[in-house]
């Protein structure tokens, strides 16, 4: 991961709703949760939530696929682990 893709993604996790979004998928683990759900917890507006889903998925940080009807968000866990390896890489190494 390069610097401008961490800074992305820092950038669309520093705010404070996207952060909430982000943390609750984190803890629906693999199967992710359907967007009404994240709506129903959140209490926004489809269309604003909407937008916090986008800068998320534009970041690489959430994917979503639809299953019938339902639209679902997915943490790419791979990506947030990209971004800690990336902050962690050279750790302490001017100690």
């Amino acid at each position: 991961m390069n610097l401008e893709d961490t800074a992305k993604a820092l950038k669309e996790l520093g705010h404070p709703t996207r952060l909430s979004i982000f943390r609750i998928l984190v803890t629906a683990g693999h199967k992710g949760l359907p967007v009404g759900t994240l709506q129903k917890e959140l209490d926004m507006p489809g269309s604003t939530l909407s937008h916090h889903i986008s800068g998320l998925s534009s970041a690489g940080l959430i994917t979503q696929r639809r299953e019938g009807r339902t639209l679902f968000c997915t943490v790419e866990y791979e990506r947030l682990q990209s971004v800690i390896d990336f902050l962690l890489k050279e750790c302490c190494v001017n100690e």
